[in-house]
């Protein structure tokens, strides 16, 4: 028996391919992605010529920021981040601008389970020789700037060592980490310390693209914030540190000016007291502004 024997080159791809995936996909959107997927992939590998070396390169680089991923790391979001896709799709995803607070990021470091604190407590288990003590405070409110009451601030940041706490086992777990809720008045206020500018892993695969491509790896110092509360979108998102070197040249794309916070100099005695800070602290006082969910 003859079997009849499809010829696939340059004359037929990427439409064969494409018919092939278009005819049996079920999903709408998953059709609408792979199509559009297979489109580009084909395109690109068109128009750079890509040797099979350079592909067999492409999947080693691959395999091996699948295998930097563990339960603590993801070298994927890592990558997605150094390429400016991680920042892209959030900003696809929260075209709401200029009505609330902007989003930016989550990046590869956020762990579930912070422990809740009580309103002025401290994150702080470990302080950092060169850590400078600051507060951070403000309100969280609606799109008409009423309080917003039951909102769960998630918070976390590096040391000013720039480590998260999983990548130093000299830290203790959750540290620089928290979770405040608040009340009526809608605002919340904790002691941290103010975040400096750190270098995103450079110890895998993502870190030596960043070298080939002469990428420098730092972030501007920020704290990470995911904020929810009943009613309204969940919002993931920062507060940079005025001044910072790296604000305009972020390795993972993601500074916004609005989200700048101004830290100064504080030098309320009562403050102090009433947060038990010993000796001189910074201030930064920034609101949030949630979005009614749809």
């Amino acid at each position: 028996m003859s079997v009849k024997v499809k010829d696939f080159g340059l004359d037929n791809m990427p439409q064969a391919v494409l018919e092939e995936y278009g005819s049996k996909t079920e999903d709408p959107r998953l059709r609408e992605i792979m199509l559009a997927l297979i489109t580009h992939l084909h395109e690109f590998v068109k128009e750079v010529e890509l040797t099979e070396e350079e592909w067999f390169k492409a999947i080693q680089f691959l395999t091996a920021v699948g295998h930097k991923c563990d339960d603590v790391r993801q070298e994927f979001i890592l990558l997605s981040d150094t390429l400016g896709v991680s920042s892209l799709v959030d900003t696809v995803n929260h075209l709401r601008k200029g009505i609330g607070t902007e989003n930016t990021v989550l990046g590869p470091f956020y762990v579930p389970g912070s422990p809740e604190k009580p309103m002025g407590a401290s994150i702080v288990q470990k302080p950092t020789e060169k850590g400078v003590t600051a507060v951070v405070n403000g309100t969280v409110r609606d799109q008409d700037g009423n309080p917003v009451a039951n909102a769960v601030l998630d918070v976390w940041q590096s040391s000013s060592e720039g480590l998260y706490h999983m990548q130093d086992e000299n830290m203790p777990e959750y540290n620089l980490c928290g979770r405040f809720t608040t009340g009526d008045d809608g605002k919340y206020i904790f002691v941290t310390e103010k975040p400096a500018a750190y270098p995103v892993p450079t110890d895998g695969p993502v870190g030596d693209m960043l070298r080939a491509c002469g990428r420098h790896p730092m972030r501007p110092g920020h704290l990470h914030f995911i904020i929810t509360a009943p009613g309204y979108d969940r919002l993931v998102t920062h507060i940079f540190t005025n001044g910072d070197e790296y604000l305009d040249s972020d390795a993972v794309f993601a500074t916004k000016s609005s989200l700048v916070g101004e830290y100064k100099p504080c030098n309320d005695e009562a403050l102090a007291q009433e947060l038990n800070i010993d000796g001189d602290f910074e201030k930064v006082d920034f609101d949030f502004t949630l979005l009614a969910s749809k």
